[in-house]
This record gives structure tokens, sequence and C-alpha cells, in this order.
């Protein structure tokens, strides 16, 4: 017993502050926001009594807040898509063998490097919705080509003005997606090309039954990692067009919610987020788990 307390006990001591500090800074945080969303404190008033899930009820009852539902799954849909589609395209012509790769890389990673909100300002500027003779940004280019018919209103469409709203991100994050993309393909073992030729394949049956495959796993941390960060974007969209209705998305209401001293709802809001963020992380974090105790 006493070389059982030996063996781990220093090793707890050490992990200790780091442990209290996540005990009260997260689940202690966590755990006074689902109190708040239990409570009828809807003004700068202290709570006066509990209302247990009615706070949630008229909040999936609004029409703002579906509405709000409505612009981030557009938003997460062309994001990832986007995302997914333009990082393995990248990595792809990276791994065949380009002159200068290590400069394509760099310019790919860059945007990471910037922060939305950095980012939202410029591309505020670039998404402008004037057209024809008063065009800026991506409009006045599209003018000055020739090319007209291009020209559109960017995010202030109120049908596509989300797709729109998902570019900067998609510029910003492609990059980090193609290095995971281009790790995953360099970690392939050239014998098991080699192998897949020899049998007479085709390149594209090579990469289809043979390389994708094998991409599975890194397919799956992308789309998790940017998918959760999609899910709880604000920065961006408050920087790109402000809180307002025809862009707003849950993280961008609650914090309306917040302004206007309605602490329960913006608590409510909250933790849906999080039950939403958690119903994509915990189902990948459960598989990876049980993967490591399989190897």
């Amino acid at each position: 017993m006493k070389r059982g307390i030996r063996s781990w006990g220093p090793g707890l001591l050490l992990v200790a502050p780091s442990i209290a500090v996540i005990a009260i800074f997260v689940y202690g945080l966590i755990g006074y926001n689902i109190n708040i969303s239990l409570t009828d404190q809807h003004t700068g008033l202290p709570a006066t009594e509990y209302v247990g899930m009615d706070n949630y009820t008229a909040l999936f009852g609004e029409d703002r807040f579906q509405h709000a539902l409505t612009n981030l799954a557009t938003y997460t849909v062309v994001f990832l898509v986007g995302t997914m589609v333009f990082g393995l395209l990248w990595a792809l012509l990276l791994e065949r063998g380009v002159r200068g790769e290590g400069f394509f890389r760099s310019i790919y990673l860059f945007p990471m490097a910037v922060s939305f909100i950095a980012s939202g300002v410029v591309w505020r500027w670039l998404l402008n919705s004037s057209q024809g003779e008063n065009a800026t940004g991506l409009n006045r280019l599209f003018g000055t080509l020739g090319l007209d018919f291009l020209e559109n209103p960017w995010w202030s469409d109120p049908k596509w003005g989300m797709a729109a709203m998902a570019l900067p991100a998609m510029w910003q994050l492609t990059g980090y997606v193609m290095a995971l993309f281009l790790a995953g393909l360099r970690g392939i073992p050239e014998e098991l090309r080699e192998a897949a030729r020899m049998d007479g394949v085709t390149e594209f049956q090579l990469y289809r039954h043979v390389i994708f495959p094998q991409l599975s796993p890194v397919a799956l941390s992308a789309l998790i990692i940017i998918g959760h960060m999609s899910l709880k974007v604000f920065d961006l969209i408050m920087a790109i067009s402000g809180s307002i209705y025809q862009t707003e998305v849950p993280a961008t209401y609650m914090w309306t919610a917040l302004l206007s001293f309605d602490y329960a709802k913006a608590a409510s809001i909250a933790a849906v987020l999080l039950a939403v963020v958690a119903v994509v992380v915990v189902p990948y974090l459960v598989h990876t788990v049980r993967a490591e105790r399989r190897s």
C-alpha cells in the first residue's frame, strides 16, 4: 500500500494545481451557468426562484433562436465541406511534389496565425455588398475584370448570406486541414503504394482503394476539430456583420441576451451550445480512448 502511494503520490501532487484550476474554472463555472439557466433571472436583479426547464422550452419555441440555429447549420455545412475539400486538394497537390513546396505550405498555413477578429475586419471590406459604381472589395475586383455577373450582396443576402460568411473561415482554416491530410499522406508507407502498383491498379484506383481509406482517421480528426470550432463561432461574425438578426448565430444571440441583462436566457443558450459541442466531441473522445486500449 505504501509502495503504491509512493509511486503515484508525487505525480498526483504535481498535477493537483491543474486539477483544482480545471475543477473550479471549467466544471465549476459550467455548473454555475446551468444553475442560472434554471432560474428566473431575466434582469440584473438576483433570481427569486427556480423554473426548471421553462427557459429551455421558451428558447426552442422562439423563432429568433430557430433562425440562429438555421444560420449556424448553413454556416457549419459550407465551412466543413469547403475546408475538407480544399484542404484535401491542396494536400494532394503538395504530396505529388511541387517546386517550392515549403513556400506554398507556408502560404497555406499563414492564415492560421491571424485572429478571427483581424481577418474579419479585412473580410468585411472584401465582402462589401455595394455593387456597380459604388462597389468595393471583391465586387470592385469583379467589375474591373469585366465579371459583373459575379457581383453579389455576399453576407447581406437574406438567403445565402451565411454561406458567404463561411468563406473567411474557410480561408483561415483550410491550410490547417491541408497540414493534417499532408501528414496523413506522408505517413502511408511507400511499400504499400508499390505493392498496389505491382498488382496493376491505376492511380485513381490506388487513391480510391488504398490511400483514401488510410486517411479516414485523419479526416475524422479534422472534422471534429473544425466542426466544434464552427459550432461556437462568435468573433468572426461580430467582426464582419456585428450582432444583427440576419447573420445571428446562437453565440451572438447569447451576447445580445447578456447585454440586455437576461442572464437566464444567455445561460440557457450557453448550455445548449455546450450540449451541441459535447454531442460532436464526446463520441470522438470515447472512440479514441477505445482505439488506444485496443492497440
